[in-house]
């Protein structure tokens, strides 16, 4: 059983996301809820922080974020996936027509992505005046609530271009700010978290030693160093980087481990979300305050699952596949990340317990069709995904991200050469030959070539790829445009400033002086 720390069902912190505040009395936004405590008198001991803390951990895993709508929205738009969904809100992430009036989907993310930033926000106005008896135990509860602030503002910022910045739980209206200060304020979070935050919790004394699946330094380095890196700040994110690295962190030697139950929390794994099927409840989080029944299991597996044995509302594409057998491995054989990622019409290839080619036989659609494997279920353990509960880890920053992210940097600081080796570690671990040898001497427009081609198949279903395509420019060069749109059809429906959702409806109507996005 995973080590997974409790998250209180029963916390008595008032939620009020951002899209949810609506135009009404001073004296009618102080009513208190008499099913709940009041916030005023909840802040009392380090029991209540530690609740407090655990409650902004829970915002990870409701239906907004990573339960199901969060990979939806970071996988929809790339060119390594595609999707058929019947659900027009789904199916319309990918092409790039996400509907104002109907803000499913991305509407349920940003509302939990300021769900969790307004409960940090109350951990960071009340923990710091409360007593503790262990000084260093509440710089760790506060460590790791600027740290999941910092996250979900990244998110928002990320998918939703102007956002407001709320830094205090005292307000409701939180004014729209420019990409630069959100960017700022996520820098600021994710460096303030590095310092207050430890290397792992095997060495800490307190009620929180020996806990998996919380923050540490080098999930706050990293994500700190992947905001500079997003806004090209390439010395800083170096440096960073090179912070991660010396912290002790490896690849595990299976590939597939990194997206299975039975190695979570591994050398690899700098931060992942905690699900499991055996804590907590049965339902799933759909969103706001938790109920009493509530499990902690994803959906997401469901969600990508081949047909019959799932909705297949996401699928590879062609693409995708193709490339993983452009190169050999050093044995003459296909990159084994091909069959880890994805299920196919290959000879022996098993899914849920049953042969590819046989359960499919009589529907030659499917017999020719690719599904996702990662992130499944799929060897056998259970007999299909329907029962909407899978407790698989998402594993949010991984060393090899890392890796490839440290060689962008040298890359672009004009130390190509010297990127060579990072990648290299990562291409090792599947056997591929020696990139120094099969392609010495590039120049940096083709390293950057090179590392776009290693982070497609590294990091294929795990919403790295669209990122990388919107903040390398590659839609606003016309050439590679036309590239992407060979690669993936859903390019073609492709409008400026739809790189970016919309701002949900709720939140234009009920936060005064709010602008929508571009092009919607």
């Amino acid at each position: 059983m995973k080590n997974i720390f409790t998250i209180k069902k029963s916390l008595i912190i008032p939620v009020l996301a951002l899209t949810l505040t609506g135009c009404v009395k001073d004296d009618e936004l102080h009513q208190i809820d008499p099913n709940l405590d009041s916030a005023a008198a909840f802040w009392k001991t380090e029991e209540d922080a530690a609740k407090g803390v655990n409650a902004v951990y829970a915002s990870l895993i409701t239906d907004g974020t990573y339960m199901r709508s969060t990979p939806l929205l970071l996988d929809g738009k790339a060119d390594d996936a595609r999707s058929n969904s019947p659900w027009a809100a789904m199916a319309n992430v990918g092409r790039f027509n996400s509907n104002i009036a109907d803000a499913s989907i991305y509407g349920w993310a940003f509302e939990t992505y300021y769900q969790g930033i307004y409960r940090a926000n109350q951990v960071l106005d009340k923990v710091p005046g409360i007593t503790f008896t262990d000084e260093a135990y509440k710089n760790r509860l506060l460590g790791q609530t600027y740290f999941l602030r910092g996250l979900y503002l990244f998110h928002a910022v990320n998918m939703f271009k102007n956002v407001p910045i709320p830094l205090t739980s005292e307000q409701v209206y939180h004014e729209q700010k420019t990409q630069e200060e959100a960017w700022a304020q996520v820098k600021a979070d994710l460096t303030m978290a590095a310092e207050l935050l430890p290397v792992s919790y095997t060495t800490v004394a307190g009620v929180d030693a020996g806990e998996k699946g919380r923050a540490t330094k080098g999930a706050a380095l990293a994500y700190l160093a992947k905001a500079q890196l997003f806004n090209k700040e390439y010395a800083a994110a170096k440096t960073n980087f090179e912070a991660v690295m010396a912290l002790g962190y490896s690849l595990v030697s299976n590939y597939k481990d990194n997206f299975t139950t039975a190695n979570e929390n591994n050398s690899e794994s700098i931060f992942e979300v905690q699900f499991s099927r055996d804590a907590g409840g049965v339902a799933l989080g759909w969103g706001g305050a938790p109920g009493s029944d509530w499990g902690k299991t994803s959906a997401r597996a469901i969600t990508y699952a081949p047909r019959v044995f799932g909705f297949t509302d996401m699928q590879p594409t062609w693409t995708l596949f193709n490339e993983f057998k452009e190169e050999a491995t050093v044995s003459g054989g296909v990159d084994p990340r091909l069959d880890v990622t994805i299920i196919y019409n290959k000879p022996g290839m098993m899914l849920y317990g049953h042969d590819f080619a046989t359960f499919y036989r009589n529907s030659p659609a499917d017999l020719n069709d690719l599904f996702w494997r990662k992130y499944q279920n799929a060897d056998g353990d259970f007999p299909d995904e329907m029962d909407w509960r899978s407790g698989i880890n998402e594993r949010l920053m991984r060393y090899s991200d890392v890796l490839l992210m440290y060689a962008e940097c040298l890359n672009e600081l004009g130390q190509t050469p010297q990127a060579y080796t990072y990648i290299q570690q990562v291409r090792s671990r599947v056997q591929l030959p020696d990139l120094a040898t099969v392609k010495p001497n590039m120049t940096q427009a083709q390293m950057r070539e090179q590392i776009g081609h290693e982070r497609f198949l590294e990091f294929a279903s795990e919403g790295h790829r669209f990122d990388d395509i919107r903040r390398w420019g590659w839609l606003e060069d016309a050439t590679k445009l036309a590239w992407l749109k060979t690669r993936d059809a859903e390019f073609n429906t492709y409008q400026p400033g739809r790189e970016f959702f919309p701002i949900p409806q709720l939140e234009m109507d009920n936060n005064p002086g709010t602008v929508q996005n571009p092009s919607y």
